[in-house]
């Protein structure tokens, strides 16, 4: 197997299912027809011809017709690809592993950053139109718009 194989996704697709699982597991002790493997679950015939049909499709299971029925057998060399690739990960895990050497680890506690309070609307003091009149402040907020007032036009 090279270095940079595939994964066989078409295998852990086929893989991905328990009722798939389930079928491969009956089908690891002896050949059984179509009929006997829907006995052993709860779903219905056609069901299990797709379960079948991806299991055929990723070559886990080989179809033979004996007379009306069709025999179906577990074909485990099909699952070397899938064992060479997780092996092919799990020796680059263990190589990357070896190499990583524990190191001291110093950790650094900083103060929290300082956040400023937000601005407050700055109050601007009126001029007076006349010189007897005294100032006042007033807010810099934005004048109310017509619906916030309450006018309905």
């Amino acid at each position: 197997m090279s270095k940079r194989s595939k994964p066989p996704i078409a295998l852990y697709s086929a893989l991905a299912d328990t009722t798939r699982c389930r079928i491969l597991e009956i089908l690891k002790v002896a050949p059984t027809p179509v009929h006997v493997l829907t006995e052993a679950f709860s779903i219905s015939r056609p069901a299990i011809s797709r379960h079948l049909r991806v299991l055929k499709s990723a070559g886990l299971v080989a179809e033979v017709k004996k007379g009306r029925e069709n025999v179906y057998a577990f074909r485990p060399a099909k699952l070397t690809p899938a064992k060479g690739w997780l092996d092919l990960i799990a020796t680059a895990a263990e190589a990357e592993t070896a190499k990583v050497e524990p190191e001291a680890v110093e950790v650094i506690i900083e103060k929290p950053a300082v956040v400023p309070k937000p601005a407050q609307p700055r109050k601007a003091k009126a001029k007076p139109i006349f010189k007897d009149e005294k100032q006042e402040e007033v807010s810099a907020a934005p004048a109310p718009s017509i619906s916030q007032m309450g006018f309905d036009f």
